[in-house]
């Protein structure tokens, strides 16, 4: 075994429910102290007196799914966590987790094997198994990022509160994809506290979808969080945020340039589905996954205008 892989995630690491953390010291990727948080950080839902919303670190995925007032005010961040995981997993994964969790590829999570994130020069990914990797290729890592919630987070523009920063982007927090070495940009020590959001529009309309493999309890393929405002027959408001197809989350700049200020009806949503794979660089495994990309899209957009 390498040196660069036995001393992958030595530092201390913050466990809240562990759902990924423990999954990662029995392969033996992670072997680091630990930093226990179940007592230690905020698990409610706040709200000010504009209707926006502060979600502490440690709130539940369940928690987020099943607030009354959360689905009302932000139901494409309701939904997406809905979607996640099994009953079980949402009753312990928290938020704060979830941003902070660790790529789900078989290369990674396998300790006796070099790759970027453990230090290594190479991707084993990209000259190998990458069934499931990115269709936007943006850096040198080819494994998509594994939070849902940052995908629907990234389309309500949410900001980050850390113990050291604040204010930050969903893409502060996870960079741009173009650095392989982690799946955030977290220093070492550094806990997310809170997540802000801002008041919801007025008329607001949002959905999440995924693609899976299987029908439960299943990693997406591709995932889609919308948000659009439907005024005078037209598309005054748009907000489309994608998981599953790059090394972070992506916000589908060219589609919903393509829906802006226009009717809304089938021809207009065509266009803007054509949009969705610009820029798009998949690998030899994973052009598949811009079909399902559109189709989401196209779903997603006709549910919400209906």
């Amino acid at each position: 075994m390498s040196a660069a892989v036995m001393t992958i995630e030595a530092a201390p690491e913050f466990r809240a429910a562990g759902t990924d953390l423990s999954e990662r010291r029995r392969s033996g990727v992670s072997r680091g102290p630990l930093i226990d948080l179940a007592a230690a950080g905020d698990n409610a839902i706040s709200w000010d007196a504009k209707g926006a919303a502060s979600i502490g670190a440690l709130a539940t995925i369940a928690t987020i799914a099943t607030n009354m007032r959360m689905m009302e005010a932000y139901p494409g961040i309701a939904a997406s966590a809905q979607g996640l995981a099994t009953p079980q997993v949402r009753h312990l994964a928290t938020l704060g987790g979830n941003l902070a969790q660790r790529s789900r590829c078989w290369y990674f999570r396998k300790a006796d094997i070099d790759c970027l994130k453990k230090g290594g020069s190479a991707c084993p990914a990209r000259s190998g198994n990458h069934l499931y990797g990115v269709a936007f290729d943006l850096g040198p890592c080819v494994a998509p990022h594994p939070s849902t919630m940052a995908a629907a987070l990234l389309a309500y523009d949410a900001s980050v509160v850390t113990d050291s920063r604040g204010g930050l982007t969903i893409a502060d927090l996870l960079g741009d994809g173009s650095h392989a070495r982690s799946d955030h940009t977290l220093a070492a020590g550094e806990m997310i506290k809170s997540v802000a959001l801002p008041a919801p529009l007025a008329g607001e309309r949002a959905s999440y979808k995924r693609a899976i493999s299987r029908t439960y309890a299943e990693w997406p393929l591709v995932e889609v969080c919308a948000r659009i405002v439907i005024a005078d027959g037209k598309f005054q408001f748009v907000r489309l945020a994608a998981g599953g197809i790059a090394p972070v989350p992506l916000r589908l700049i060219a589609c919903e340039t393509a829906l802006q200020g226009k009717a809304t009806n089938a021809a207009t949503i065509a266009e803007a589905v054509g949009q969705a794979t610009s820029g798009a660089k998949p690998l030899p495994m994973t052009a598949y996954k811009l079909d399902l990309l559109e189709g989401l899209l196209r779903d997603l957009l006709e549910r919400l205008m209906a």
